[in-house]
């Protein structure tokens, strides 16, 4: 009996370690590499195998075999980065590749800025058609989970999300009318956000110095919040100062996240112009002391000392009130124009604002040149030049600004809730996109991180720099079984070469990929090899907590 019950007893014990042990084959094994898992912990040298879609084992793996192999020894694997602030909802369209971010290291693209791509009318379909500029695109949805959906169907190489804009909400229900909604428009607004939260929205966004968004006031904002904040979401903003103001529109946001009791992010945190660059310390002091009273309040920046931003923002507000059509017929009065003239803003000195996107293609040899440039070449005043751009473009034009200081860049970055964006499209550096230039953020800021700011200023260690790019933002958002290498969670993999990682692009030459780059698995599927693009579009979106199928 005794020796019936041993044998038993041993036969458990190996069917328990049979059923624990990672299978003898597996999709992808990536072998030898320092593995830095997301969570800020130190990194330890072992395997990771990949499994479908899912990680499904991590550590010293020898006895695992994959029908894939990649042996990552002087190499770094780490979770697919997280960009909290894309712009690559056109260019996606146009190349799902998304060869920009992804050579980064990017497989989740956030997106929708103050403004998304849904919920639209007809109307509001028709202006976006008429502002399409060297991209052009049909628009096959309404809602803004059409358009993720459209986005999947025809195919990305990254994952997707988005916030819904407060903007776009708004000019559904008002157009660009400067006033307070009526209860009944409040309702629509307050409809389409359920229905845009319910449909994977990860919360609501606000980009407060650009109209229509703008004209919310404070407390229309907090009671769209309390809507987003039933479904577990996020608010989010482009504040609606980063000026002399700052301070003012940090606390905006502060009495936002308490009165809706939301979690709360400020869109690339900064003090802008030099005048104003003293003004950070206090910014962040206002955000720490939010955060000891219980607010959950985070930040998120790019890595550059450069903005980019319409031309049209040194225009004084009541000249862009009204949307573009009507700041263009501002133009044309000339006692509106000498106004203008007279209250324009300019923080930033014309010589430190630099043209790098037009509409109109007789205007494309400007690219490159900087206002005061343009200005001594046509023999006019900063002031006048401007106006008559903006109307020969007939669009508000893609310029950047030389406006933040180098240190308060690393200031910013040794905060611990500060995540990472790029606040830019995902280009590929050949064919349509080539018309325009950019701001070097769209191909570097994540590469700049890790290489600039990580191994040559050492600001932050690369095991907290990961942290930053993955479960941090993975955590605010609540995204699902993402942001980690952990067992079970979505193979979104990233390995690259800590010793040259590095950003190439520059102001004159933007279009450079980053280098340093090596594989990029999203969703178990590997789209980049050896620092080529496989072809492959596996991107899901990736839905918010408010969506019915979300899963804790």
């Amino acid at each position: 009996m005794k020796i019936y019950l041993l044998f038993c007893t041993l036969f458990v014990l190996v069917l328990m370690h049979s059923c624990a042990s990672p299978p003898t084959g597996v999709d992808v094994l990536i072998k030898n590499a320092m593995v830095i898992d997301g969570t800020g912990s130190p990194g330890m040298t072992g395997d990771v195998a990949i499994n479908a879609d899912t990680i499904y084992a991590i550590g010293n793996l020898d006895k695992v075999k994959g029908s894939v192999e990649i042996d990552a020894n002087g190499l770094t694997v780490a979770p697919g980065f997280i960009n909290m602030l894309s712009w690559a909802n056109v260019s996606l369209i146009e190349d799902g590749r998304s060869q920009g971010d992804l050579r980064q290291g990017v497989t989740l693209e956030v997106l929708g800025e103050g403004q998304s791509m849904g919920p639209l009318n007809e109307r509001t379909k028709n202006e976006m058609k008429e502002n399409q500029q060297h991209i052009t695109y049909d628009i096959k949805w309404n809602t803004l989970g059409e358009y993720l959906d459209y986005l999947e169907s025809k195919g990305v190489s990254t994952n997707i999300a988005s916030f819904v804009g407060n903007g776009t909400l708004r000019n559904y229900v008002m157009g660009y009318e400067s006033r307070i909604p009526s209860t009944d428009e409040m309702a629509t607004m307050k409809s389409l956000l359920r229905d845009a939260m319910e449909e994977g929205a990860v919360g609501l966004s606000t980009s407060l110095i650009y109209v229509p968004s703008g004209h919310s006031q404070t407390d229309e904002i907090i009671e769209l919040a309390r809507v987003v904040s039933e479904y577990d979401g996020m608010y989010i903003s482009h504040i609606r100062d980063e000026e002399g103001k700052l301070l003012d529109a940090v606390q905006e946001l502060i009495t936002i996240a308490g009165e809706a009791d939301i979690r709360s992010e400020i869109y690339h945190f900064k003090a802008s112009g030099n005048a104003n660059w003293h003004l950070l310390d206090s910014a962040i002091q206002l955000v720490n002391s939010a955060r000891k009273d219980g607010l959950d309040i985070g930040t998120d920046m790019y890595m550059y000392n450069a903005s980019s931003t319409g031309l049209n923002v040194l225009l004084p507000a009541w000249a862009k009130e009204g949307g573009h059509q009507k700041t263009m017929a501002l133009i044309r009065d000339p006692s509106k124009r000498l106004k203008m003239k007279e209250e324009m803003d300019f923080h930033v000195p014309a010589d430190k604002i630099l043209l790098v996107g037009f509409k109109n293609e007789e205007l494309r040899h400007l690219i490159g040149k900087t206002l005061q440039e343009v200005a001594d070449q046509r023999q006019k005043s900063r002031e006048d030049t401007l106006l008559d751009l903006i109307y020969e473009d007939d669009s508000r034009i893609q310029v950047v600004y030389f406006s933040m200081s180098e240190d308060n860049i690393e200031k910013k970055l040794a905060l611990p809730y500060m995540a990472i964006c790029s606040d830019a499209g995902s280009y590929t550096n050949e064919g349509v996109f080539l018309e325009q230039s950019t701001h070097p953020r769209a191909y570097g800021s994540f590469a700049r991180l890790l290489g600039h700011y990580v191994r040559e200023r050492q600001v932050i260690s690369l095991e907290e720099a990961i942290r930053r790019l993955t479960s941090l933002p993975a955590t605010n958002l609540k995204l699902h079984k993402r942001g980690k290498l952990k067992t079970g969670y979505f193979a979104d993999v990233v390995v690259f070469n800590a010793d040259s990682i590095a950003d190439r692009a520059t102001f004159d030459k933007p279009h450079q990929y980053a280098k340093g780059v090596e594989h990029v698995f999203v969703n178990g599927v590997q789209v980049l090899s050896e620092g080529t693009h496989t072809g492959s579009l596996p991107g899901r979106v990736v839905r918010g907590p408010g969506w019915k199928g979300y899963q804790k």
